[in-house]
């Protein structure tokens, strides 16, 4: 299933992201993996996804 993420891209652009198993529940927020984690932790016992919020969206189509 897709997630929009457009909201966590306007409120955390170039940041590390933790979320929660529904991958929508911000659990923590950090300009770092670790800081990112530290605040999850706090609020979790499960390992949370991490993911980096890009500064801009920008497409990429490959060629041959």
């Amino acid at each position: 299933m897709a997630r929009d993420w457009t909201k966590l891209y306007k409120k955390y652009k170039g940041l590390w992201v933790a979320l929660a198993e529904d991958e929508e529940t911000v659990l923590g927020v950090g300009s770092t993996v670790k800081e990112a984690l530290a605040i999850a932790k706090t609020k979790t016992d499960k390992t949370p996804f991490l993911t980096r919020v890009p500064r801009t969206l920008e497409a990429y189509v490959g060629a041959i």
